[in-house]
C-alpha cells in the first residue's frame, strides 16, 4: 500500500538559497543530449529551460545542423555538434546531470548516444525518444546511475507493454509499476502528473491546465528537472518541485487562452520558483 502526497506549497521540497559568494561552479553543469536531424526545437527548449531555472552551466550536444540556430537564440548555452558517440565523452565527464532524449530520434546516431549516456555514472533523466528506445530493449538501461524517467501516457504504455487506456485508468499504480520495473524515479506526465519511486513513494500534482496540451511542454519540464538536480536537489524532490512550478506556470498562461507556446513558460516558471524558494534572504 502507498500513501499519496498532494503537492502544495506546504508539502513541496525547497531549493536551497544561494550563499553570498555563490558562483556558477557551485550550481552544477547540465548536459542536454538531444535534437536529431530536423528536431532542433526540442533540444533548444530543454536547454533553455535548464538555463533559465538556474543551472550554473548548460551544454547541449546535438546534430550539427542545429548549432548555429541554437547559439543565435541562446548564446549562454554551450552548443556542441556531435556526430559520433565518442565526441560525447568529454562532455559526459564534465556533467553533474544529463538529460537525454528530446527530439533525439531512434536511428543509429540516437542509439549510440544513448548507449554512451547509459555507461556513465552521472545522474540522468530519460525523456521522449530515450524512453522509446528503452521500451524496445530493457538492456539499454544504465546499471550504475541514479535516474529519472519522464513518460507521457503513450511512452508509459510502451514501457509496461500495455495500452494507454490501462495507463490512464490507474495512473498512480502505473507510475509505481514503471518505477519498480526500471528502479527509477518516474514522472508520469499529463493531467494530474504523478511522481513515484521504487520505494512506493508517490506524489500527485493537481495543478496545470489544458492550455499546456501542445508541442514542447514536456521538453521544457525535462530541462527544469535537470536544472534542479544540477543545483543539488535529490532526484525525487527535484521532480516534485519541477512538476509543480511547470504546472503553475501553465495556469498563468491560461488567462491568455489558446495558442500558448512551450517557450512562454520560461518567465512564469522563474517567477514561481522565486516565490516558492527565494534565491537569497
Amino acid at each position: 500500500m502507498h500513501n499519496t502526497t498532494i503537492l502544495t506549497p506546504a508539502t513541496l521540497p525547497s531549493l536551497a538559497r544561494r550563499v553570498s559568494d555563490c558562483h556558477k561552479g557551485l550550481l552544477g553543469h547540465a548536459l542536454i543530449v538531444a535534437g536529431g536531424a530536423g528536431m532542433g526545437g526540442a533540444s533548444l527548449l530543454a536547454a533553455q529551460s535548464c538555463l533559465r531555472l538556474g543551472a550554473g552551466l548548460v551544454s547541449l550536444a546535438t546534430w550539427p545542423e542545429h548549432v548555429s540556430a541554437s547559439l543565435a537564440r541562446q548564446p549562454e548555452i554551450m552548443v556542441r555538434a556531435v556526430l559520433q558517440a565518442a565526441e560525447l565523452q568529454p562532455l559526459l565527464v564534465q556533467a553533474s546531470v544529463v538529460l537525454v532524449g528530446p527530439g533525439l530520434g531512434q536511428d543509429d546516431w540516437a542509439t549510440s548516444l544513448l548507449a554512451a549516456v547509459a555507461c556513465t555514472e552521472v545522474a540522468q533523466i530519460w525523456d521522449a525518444d530515450a524512453l522509446n528506445l528503452l521500451a524496445q530493449d530493457y538492456r539499454r538501461r544504465p546499471t550504475q546511475s541514479a535516474w529519472i524517467l519522464t513518460p507521457h501516457p503513450g511512452e508509459a504504455a510502451r514501457l509496461l507493454n500495455c495500452s494507454v487506456t490501462e495507463i490512464q485508468a490507474q495512473r498512480e499504480q502505473s507510475a509505481l509499476s514503471i518505477a519498480h520495473k526500471y528502479q527509477a524515479v518516474v514522472v508520469l506526465k499529463g493531467a494530474h502528473t504523478v511522481i513515484a519511486n521504487s520505494e512506493q513513494r508517490i506524489c500527485l500534482c493537481q495543478q496545470g491546465h489544458p492550455v499546456m496540451a501542445g508541442a514542447g511542454f514536456g521538453d521544457v519540464l525535462g530541462g527544469v528537472i535537470a536544472a534542479l538536480v544540477a543545483q543539488g536537489m535529490e532526484l525525487f524532490e527535484a521532480c516534485c518541485l519541477a512538476v509543480y512550478i511547470h504546472a503553475k506556470a501553465g495556469e498563468k498562461l491560461a488567462v491568455y487562452g489558446r495558442g500558448a507556446a512551450a517557450g512562454d513558460l520560461l518567465a512564469p516558471m522563474r517567477q514561481e520558483l522565486e516565490q516558492l524558494c527565494p534565491i537569497t534572504g
